[in-house]
């Protein structure tokens, strides 16, 4: 992120903060048009924006902090990633469901999203932020799949790094994130929400490399570089060895 400031957060952050470092940010409405009306609503969520160390420094709508011309001006936001296991070290994946303005249509990890700016969703330091995105991904994991949180508690979620990324979904919309990683374990009950996610399915890791194989599937940015760079490592190690992976204190760049 280009800015220089020095200001960090700690009263309630605000949106007031990114009209100040980024005054020329784009706010119009006509990139929503024609989607669908629950998902426009949900581009009204707030998120977290950060420095290029993921330190807060203010809040800007989820539509604003994924509009291309925004991410091209340096704004940057908070993410998380979950990678759920089942009880035969499989992988739940899902498919985004076609509802969707960025990345519709694409398969990915159990569930990609934000914390946001509420009370059990922040944090300036890191253990504060991971506790943060656990909060989060109970949240999401409920909205998007129908996992309750009883059956994926928050002690359950292994924290092991965070990566920072920029991917464009198309010409309008794309990413740009500081993106955390949770591993978690766990037997859930999955009810997918059809706005949300249009098929699940639990993979092994060899049954994963042969569906990147396939031509006629297509894969979120975030999800591929994960896979190609560390997750199958991780995975060999889910159930013993875990441990000297998790809680890196350094942000991974993937630019």
């Amino acid at each position: 992120m280009s800015t220089t400031t020095n200001e960090t957060v700690t009263a309630p952050i605000t949106a007031d903060t990114i009209l100040r470092l980024f005054p020329d940010i784009d706010t119009s409405g006509t990139a929503l048009e024609g989607h669908d009306e629950e998902q426009i609503r949900l581009m009204d969520e707030v998120c977290i924006v950060t420095d290029d160390n993921d330190l807060p420094i203010g809040t800007a709508s989820k539509k604003l902090c994924h509009l291309m011309t925004n991410i091209n001006k340096g704004l940057l936001h908070r993410a998380f990633s979950v990678f759920l296991f089942n009880d035969k070290n499989e992988l739940l994946l899902q498919q985004r469901a076609s509802e969707k303005i960025t990345f519709p249509d694409m398969w990915t990890n159990t569930c990609c999203s934000h914390p946001l700016n509420v009370a059990n969703e922040t944090g300036s330091t890191l253990p504060d932020a991971v506790l943060g995105v656990k909060h989060a991904a109970q949240r999401k994991l409920d909205h998007e799949l129908g996992i309750k949180k009883e059956q994926v508690p928050l002690e359950k979620f292994r924290f092991l790094t965070r990566i920072h990324y920029k991917a464009p979904s198309d010409g309008q919309w794309g990413e740009h994130e500081i993106d955390y990683i949770l591993f978690i374990k766990a037997d859930v009950d999955v009810t997918p929400n059809p706005n949300e996610v249009q098929a699940t399915q639990y993979v092994s890791p060899e049954r994963l490399k042969q569906l990147f194989e396939d031509p006629t599937l297509k894969f979120t940015p975030w999800f591929k570089l994960i896979c190609n760079s560390m997750l199958f490592d991780w995975w060999k190690h889910l159930d013993s060895g875990l441990d000297k992976y998790m809680n890196e204190q350094e942000i991974r760049r993937m630019l």
